[in-house]
């Protein structure tokens, strides 16, 4: 993707889609990052089911570690990786209450220390929750960055750092979110759906298959 084409790739996706959000269903940061926490290698869809009975039942860490792994790995079962996973939110819930007073911290370096947490979660947080300009790369904004030249790399830590340095200051703080919808609607990974691609014009795949006379 050339660099001038790059300011009307996200003009077009901010005006189909002014603000953005998650698909993850939550009501406070510590459920956000629990939301996030579980949806490694899992849909947003499952997620927000097993999120929706747990959040009932402990929507802080304090009440999360009352309820105690057996119950909590019951009420994520049907997430993928549901046991380490159930481990894990309960190992960060301990730390939250014991070093940070029940509260999510707002560094990067706090909360890739919790257990769980790696980077893309941690710019999730970061980006919802506290309105940092993050880059969390999933596999749809690994994709999209790929197939249409935005910022192609070899791994995720590659790609977000294109990003950074490849997306106007002013989409910044919600480029992964666009990116993410795009991909999980439009630039799919096995049928990419570019006859009803908005963006298709500036996209390196996708402009290749149009007709000249389009492309303007």
């Amino acid at each position: 993707m050339k660099p001038e084409a790059i300011e009307s790739f996200f003009a077009t996706l901010a005006a189909a889609n002014p603000r953005p959000q998650s698909e993850l269903e939550y009501t406070s940061v510590f459920e956000l990052l629990a939301a996030v926490l579980l949806s490694a290698q899992a849909t947003d869809v499952s997620v927000n089911k097993a999120t929706k009975r747990l959040f009932a039942l402990a929507p802080t860490p304090q009440r999360m570690l009352e309820l105690g792994e057996a119950q909590v790995t019951e009420l994520v079962r049907n997430i993928g990786l549901f046991r380490t996973k159930a481990r894990n939110l309960l190992a960060t819930c301990r730390i939250l209450v014991e070093e940070h007073a029940g509260q999510v911290p707002r560094s990067r370096e706090a909360l890739q220390a919790l257990p769980g947490v790696g980077r893309k979660t941690a710019n999730v947080v970061l980006n919802v929750a506290f309105g940092e300009p993050t880059m969390a790369v999933d596999t749809h904004v690994f994709r999209v960055s790929n197939r249409t030249g935005l910022a192609p790399g070899r791994t995720p830590a590659e790609v977000e750092a294109k990003l950074l340095r490849r997306v106007p200051a002013a989409y910044r703080v919600n480029a992964h979110h666009w990116l993410i919808l795009h991909g999980r609607y439009i630039c799919l990974a096995r049928s990419p759906r570019c006859a009803e691609c908005a963006v298709r014009r500036w996209c390196d795949q996708g402009a290749s298959t149009m007709p000249a006379r389009e492309i303007r």
